[in-house]
Order: C-alpha cells, then sequence, then structure tokens
C-alpha cells in the first residue's frame, strides 16, 4: 500500500514506462491463482528492513526475515515463466543471498520471543558457551529437587519445601509451628503469616551457581543478537532491492485482479494532445453504489479543449469531473481505468479548485481559499495541464462571482489553453462558447415529473436551461413554508428581470422561462446577447455598462444614485464607451 501511495501521488509521464506496465497487466490478468499467497508469506519485508537498517529490528521481524527469503525464490521462478519485459526485470531483481539465508537458520530458533530479554532467541549449537551456561540453568530444577530431598532426611522434617521467587532468591520453606524445629544453620530469610523461610550456605551458594548462569546467558544471548544484526546488514542492498522488487509485484498483482473484477480497459496513450473516455465511470462512487452507475463519455482535443459544465445541483457535475481526473491518474500510474475505452494524450499536470472550506487557523475565508487556488492554476497550469475548476465565485456576490469566474474561464481558453472542466451555475459564462476559441458546453440532465426531480446524470451537449434549486431545496427537506417563501421571491425576481430586459439591460436568468421572456424591441447599440441575460464581450463593451447593468433603479437609495453618478462621470474621462459595430 506504500509503494501504491508513492504511485499515486507521483504519476508518470514516461509512455514508455506506463506501457510496460499495462503489458505487464494484461500477462497477470490471465496468471491470478496463488499470488496474493505468495505475496502474503513474504510479508512486509521494506518494513523489516528498516530496522534492521538501523539496528533495532526484533526476533520476530527476523523471523519474518527469514520466512521472507525462504518464499522469494518460488515467486521469481513465477514471474522468470512470464514474458511481460517488466516481470523479467522483477525477477532478476528477487536475489535472496543463500548465505544470509543460511546464518538466519543457524542463529535463530524457529519461533523465537517478542524480545531479545525474554531469551529463547538464539538457537543451540550457535554458540557453545550460551549452550554451556543454558544447561546449567536447565539443569536447576533437577538439582533443586536432589537439595530439597537432602534437606529433608537431615533435617528431619519431611514437609520441608524449597522454592524461588524474584524478590528473595531461593528458601527453605517451614510451617510456623515447625519453627523451632529448624537447624541451627538455617538463617531466618521472610516470615510469613502461616509459614517462615530460611537460607543456608549450601542453598546460597547454588543460587549464585544458577542465577549467574542465567544472568550470563542473558547477557550473552544480547550480546550475540546484536552482532547477529550487525552481520545480517552486510546483505542489506541485497535484500533492499528484493523487498522493492516484491513491493512492485504485489501493486501490479492487485491491479491486475482489480482491473479484472471491475470490468476496466487498459488506456490507449497517444501523442495527439487531447483526453478521449468512452462509458467512464468513478471508480468510488461505482462500488458504493446500490444501483448501475451511469457512464459518461468525454472528448478534450485541439478543437475543444473547455467544457463549460452545467447542470442542476446533485445532477453529477461533480462527481463527472473528479472521475476524469481519477482516470487520469490511474492511466499514469500504469492502471487500467474504468471506462469501455480511453485515450489519452501527454499531460504535465492535474489542477482542481473543487469544494469549499475555509482556513480557520491561517486566517482564510472560503472565498480567499477559492481564489488562492485560482491564482495558483491561473500562474501554473499549462497548454498540457488538466484543469478542473468547480463553481469559481461562489464564495463572493453574484457579480462579483460572475466576473472572477467569465475572467478565470477567458484566461484559461484564450491564454493557457489548458484541458479544463468548468462547473458552474452561472449560465451566462455559457456565452463563453459562443466567443472563446475551443470551448464547448455540456450539461447534466435531469427532469421534473409530475412534481419530483429525476436526476439522469448523463453528460449531454449543450447549456443546461435551470438549475432546479428550489427542487433540490425541498429534496434536502427544507420546510415547504420556506419554498413557499422563496418561490414567491423568484417569481418576483423574474418579473423585475423581465422589466430590466425589455429597457435593454442586462440581468442574469433564474428560470428557463425568465431567460424566455420577450425582450421587446432593440435599443440601438445593444446587442441581442444583452437582451437574452448572456454577459460577454459582445454584450457588454464598457465598465460604464456593466455598472448600469448591475443597478436596480428602485432600489437606489438617493445618496447611492448620486454617489453612481459621480463614479460613472470619474470614468468616462478614460473610457471609450461607443457600443457595438
Amino acid at each position: 500500500s506504500r509503494l501504491l501511495r508513492r504511485w499515486i501521488h507521483r504519476p508518470l509521464r514516461s509512455h514508455e514506462v506506463l506501457r510496460l506496465r499495462y503489458q505487464a497487466l494484461e500477462e497477470l490478468r490471465g496468471e491470478q491463482d496463488g499470488w496474493r499467497e505468495s505475496i502474503r508469506e513474504v510479508g512486509d519485508l521494506e518494513r523489516v528492513l528498516a530496522r534492521l537498517a538501523i539496528r533495532t529490528a526484533r526476533p520476530r521481524d527476523l523471523e519474518q526475515l527469514r520466512s521472507a527469503l525462504k518464499s522469494a525464490p518460488p515467486m521469481r521462478e513465477r514471474l522468470t515463466a512470464l514474458d511481460a519485459p517488466l516481470l523479467q526485470a522483477l525477477a532478476e531483481r528477487m536475489e535472496t543471498s543463500p548465505d544470509g539465508l543460511r546464518l538466519l537458520a543457524e542463529a535463530l530458533v524457529e519461533h523465537p520471543a517478542p524480545r531479545i530479554r525474554d531469551g529463547e532467541v538464539i538457537a543451540a549449537g550457535y554458540s557453545a558457551e550460551l549452550d554451556e551456561l543454558r544447561e546449567v540453568s536447565s539443569n536447576a530444577d533437577a538439582a533443586l529437587q536432589d537439595l530439597e530431598k537432602e534437606e529433608r532426611e537431615s533435617s528431619g522434617i519431611a514437609n520441608l519445601k524449597l522454592g524461588y521467587n524474584r524478590v528473595h532468591g531461593y528458601y527453605i520453606e517451614l510451617r510456623r509451628s515447625q519453627a523451632d524445629e529448624a537447624p541451627e544453620h538455617y538463617v531466618r530469610r521472610q516470615t510469613l503469616k502461616h509459614s517462615e523461610r530460611y537460607i543456608t550456605p549450601e542453598l546460597k551458594r547454588f543460587e549464585h551457581r544458577v542465577l549467574g548462569a542465567r544472568e550470563r546467558a542473558q547477557e550473552l544471548e544480547v550480546r550475540l543478537y546484536e552482532e547477529l544484526l550487525e552481520k545480517l546488514s552486510r546483505w542489506l542492498a541485497v535484500w533492499q532491492d528484493l523487498a522493492a522488487a516484491v513491493a512492485e509485484t504485489d501493486v501490479l498483482v492487485n491491479l491486475a485482479a482489480r482491473s479484472l473484477e471491475l470490468g476496466y480497459a487498459r488506456p490507449e496513450l497517444v501523442d495527439r494532445p487531447g483526453i478521449r473516455l468512452r462509458a467512464s465511470r468513478h471508480p468510488v462512487v461505482e462500488r458504493a453504489l446500490d444501483s448501475e452507475f451511469i457512464a459518461n463519455d468525454l472528448a478534450l482535443d485541439d478543437d475543444t479543449r473547455m467544457l463549460i459544465v452545467t447542470g442542476p445541483n446533485m445532477g453529477g457535475k461533480s462527481t463527472y469531473m473528479r472521475q476524469v481526473a481519477l482516470i487520469v491518474i490511474l492511466a499514469h500510474i500504469g492502471s487500467f481505468v474504468p471506462a469501455a475505452e480511453a485515450e489519452i494524450g501527454p499531460l504535465d499536470r492535474i489542477f482542481t479548485r473543487i469544494g469549499a472550506g475555509d482556513d480557520l487557523a491561517g486566517g482564510r475565508s472560503t472565498f480567499m481559499v477559492e481564489m488562492t487556488e485560482t491564482a495558483s492554476i491561473l500562474h501554473n497550469a499549462t497548454g498540457q495541464s488538466l484543469v478542473l475548476m468547480d463553481e469559481v465565485g461562489r464564495g463572493t456576490s453574484t457579480y462579483d462571482g460572475l466576473s472572477l469566474a467569465w475572467a478565470a474561464a477567458g484566461y484559461i481558453a484564450e491564454r493557457l489553453r489548458s484541458f479544463t472542466l468548468f462547473a458552474t451555475h452561472y449560465f451566462e459564462l455559457t456565452a463563453l462558447a459562443e466567443t472563446a476559441a475551443a470551448c464547448a458546453n455540456v450539461h447534466l440532465d435531469a427532469v421534473e415529473h409530475a412534481g419530483t426531480l429525476v436526476f439522469l446524470y448523463s453528460v449531454r451537449d449543450g447549456p443546461a436551461d435551470r438549475s432546479y434549486g428550489l427542487q433540490v431545496a425541498a429534496l434536502a427537506g427544507v420546510p415547504r413554508q420556506v419554498i413557499a417563501s422563496a418561490r414567491g421571491m423568484l417569481e418576483d425576481l423574474e418579473q423585475r428581470s423581465g422589466r430590466l430586459i425589455e429597457r435593454g439591460q442586462a440581468q442574469l436568468p433564474l428560470t428557463l422561462d425568465s431567460g424566455r421572456q420577450s425582450a421587446g424591441p432593440a435599443r440601438e447599440g445593444v446587442p441581442p446577447s444583452a437582451k437574452t441575460g448572456r454577459l460577454g464581450p459582445k454584450a457588454i463593451h464598457s465598465r460604464a455598462e456593466q455598472m448600469l447593468a448591475a443597478v436596480d433603479p428602485e432600489r437606489l437609495s438617493p445618496r447611492e444614485a448620486l454617489e453612481l453618478l459621480f463614479e460613472l462621470k470619474a470614468r468616462s474621462g478614460g473610457e471609450d464607451d461607443r457600443t457595438g459595430d
């Protein structure tokens, strides 16, 4: 999983290397049996070797290393039998170093203790000195029984017992009622409620011999273990290459298995610019759904470098954009992709401006975060970049947001010429397709049937005609009285919009009906796009007209009207206010 994460964080641009991975996946898709078991036997060799490198490997780590070195040769043989060049190269890197494996087999017991201080780690026969000390320690129980028998006979106390604890060491135990019968050479060591404990010179010598042997054996075992770690480090570089090869094999095997299970297709990497997807799907959402995922196509090329994506809330715009990015990332790590067909040209980076969230710790509002990300895209994207921008400008007022969204989209389309998906609820932006080069409109479809909104999640050519905001709010559980009030406000705004349109002033279309109202006779110098509510280079030719288009005279106070007049007067000196051609 660590290697897969690194691949995802650092996708490859080399088509040659990616094609080698695709070829390896093709072969592994037909050779699935037994791979996972073989890889599981090797385990997390990379982590074990990281601990060995800094001499902190535990006994069980070495046990896993030994098991991995035994399991690697069969995996190597299996890879060697395959034809893919990448798999052949991985097989060559799976060197185990027989001498290192032999040392582990000789030095380590079959099932070592978790910690070296627990003992029972170094195998018998590895050190003669350790074997001798262990023999002394292991024979202590038999010697203790012999000593107990001798003391019973010499003292005449039949129920005398010899014992041991970590605090007081070895002792002779008598009942309290037998304390007067204790021989003179018994030295009291501990008094308990029902018994007395003693030590004798002979028992003291026995204790020194046994405990000394155990302590020396433990110290020696620790020293031998540290020496073993030092010896094993000489093969560290070879084993690290083995671990890397096993990890790469693991990723390829799992990518092959998942692509086979989920019906992924091999992407085609081409030299001509563009991204063409047929029946593409979102790899995560598809797995989470109980129903069938609605697949969609995408076509970006030199003739269409930007798609303005419109449609209702919850209609699938963000999912559509994200699935495109995920497919591109999967293709550039060497994976097959969730699509019927995928053709991808040269790309250098992916830029995204999706979602909304503030940065409280950094003192940045939601809009500031949005603009910071937008600025990064505008400064760094190139003609080979994939850019995803979702609802730019929604964090501020309508006209500010629309102006920024229009300008950003226009800059990307005309100057950067990046491959771009630009999702928005500003329907005015759809007019950009009429003026900007290589720009087109698509929308996510939805229908309203018997008062119920049905999302179709299918991508269609052309702009959407409405957002269905009130219907989505109702689906979310907003109280009916709030929806009713909002609907009344919407109708009022539509009527005001109609009056402005009749006077030739541009206004945002709020619903399908408002965008279709009769605009009345054309005012001289005002192009048709202004009368239909489209803001763009052909619709409004000066800042003064833009300011006037944003004004509702019925709501202006005398002071606001005077301030607006002064501002227009100040601007008139340096601006050519001619309209239309």
